[in-house]
């Protein structure tokens, strides 16, 4: 797979603009990148400007708290797909996992997995700064049972990013069933190749295009820069 191919290209900054977003789609389109990753008021803007490009749209759920009713949550998500979403990344409900109400935090993920319909595929962004390892391998079991598509480190949005750790964890935890995806502070060519090392499968990046350029520059200049995801 093309080192771009791995990159969701990320905008979901609040003042993001319509001329911001027209961009993001371009550069996009200019390093095939996997999709863009944008809030869903741009959702059928970006899927105007993407038709036919091989660009996937995503965008996010509940974002960035999470404490969207499950209503809600599946109301926005089908508006999504509506609107143009190939993929979509919900916000577990961290305040459900904290207080140990896994079954609820279950059938919220059911709800958006649903209301996504089967062409189109469900991340759920655990938050993982804000969990224990044991609640990260308890929301990792619940998007199994509910048949979600990838796990995801963050939103970005919170105290930290992905780290090394919770993406390895991440991975033990869901094996081969679903995806993983690191995004939040990954900005160089090293970080990507580790968190693809510890088993990510996508990268969540604002900056896909100075992540590429940073790469091509580290293999030009000792070929120590290498990803390979063939094992998952």
């Amino acid at each position: 797979m093309n080192d771009s191919k791995l990159i969701d290209h990320t905008l979901l900054a609040a003042k993001a603009t319509q001329p911001q977003i027209e961009q993001l789609c371009r550069e996009a389109v200019e390093h095939d990148f996997y999709s863009i990753c944008v809030n869903p008021t741009w959702v059928e803007f970006a899927a105007q400007r993407l038709a036919d490009s091989g660009v996937k749209v995503c965008t996010v759920i509940g974002f960035p708290l999470g404490a969207n009713t499950p209503t809600m949550k599946a109301l926005e998500t089908a508006d999504a797909v509506r609107n143009g979403a190939h993929e979509v990344d919900m916000v577990l409900n961290i305040g459900w996992a904290k207080n140990g109400e896994w079954d609820k935090v279950q059938q919220d993920m059911i709800g958006v997995v649903q209301a996504a319909g089967k062409d189109t595929i469900v991340k759920v962004i655990l938050e993982t700064c804000l969990l224990t390892d044991d609640e990260i391998r308890q929301a990792c079991a619940c998007a199994i049972a509910a048949k979600v598509d990838f796990v995801k480190t963050s939103t970005g949005f919170s105290t930290s990013g992905a780290t090394v750790e919770a993406v390895k964890l991440m991975r033990e935890c869901v094996g081969d069933k679903l995806g993983v995806k690191a995004s939040g502070g990954i900005r160089t060519a090293q970080d990507m190749a580790d968190m693809v090392a510890a088993g990510a499968t996508r990268i969540g990046a604002s900056a896909g295009a100075v992540l590429l350029d940073n790469m091509d520059n580290a293999k030009n200049e000792n070929d120590e820069i290498e990803i390979d995801i063939s094992e998952y």
